[in-house]
């Protein structure tokens, strides 16, 4: 992200493939891509209905971001829920100059998922080196359902 940032010159966010109606639990993405996995991002979207979103590309919350951003925050109102979403402020930004996407490469967990919080606990808590023996131990002691 941040060698797209220094050669672009503009704000990039991180992006990601995501299937069918999970597109929902995210921003998408309207992008062109201008070299392999880097997108020039022409609309976004919070949090669209799978019909309407304009691709399946999900914003995953990774951002690298201009002070201009600040002036688009302050001047975004709260959306349907009263709260006021980034992605809007983004797009406003993103009238104003270019704006980036880069696809991330690699294990992505969703720590603000109830199941993808799990998820991450277990997978880091079988790395851990300190930790590993016991834990395993105790997984595997668990009663099947």
């Amino acid at each position: 992200m941040l060698d797209v940032y220094e050669k672009y010159d503009a704000p990039v966010v991180a992006t990601m493939q995501v299937e069918g109606k999970a597109i929902s639990r995210f921003g998408a993405l309207d992008v062109d891509e201008v070299e392999d996995g880097v997108y020039r991002v022409k609309d976004m979207v919070e949090k669209p209905l799978p019909a309407d979103a304009p691709s399946n590309l999900a914003i995953i919350g990774r951002y690298i971001l201009t002070p201009d951003i600040f002036d688009e925050i302050t001047n975004t109102t709260p959306g349907a829920i009263g709260e006021i979403q980034i992605t809007d402020a983004m797009r406003a930004l993103l009238r104003k100059r270019a704006f980036y996407a880069v696809r991330f490469e690699g294990t992505r967990y969703d720590a603000g998922d109830k199941l993808g919080f799990l998820i991450a606990t277990v997978e880091f808590g079988l790395k851990h080196k300190d930790l590993e023996p016991e834990f395993r131990q105790y997984l595997k002691s668990l009663k099947s359902i």
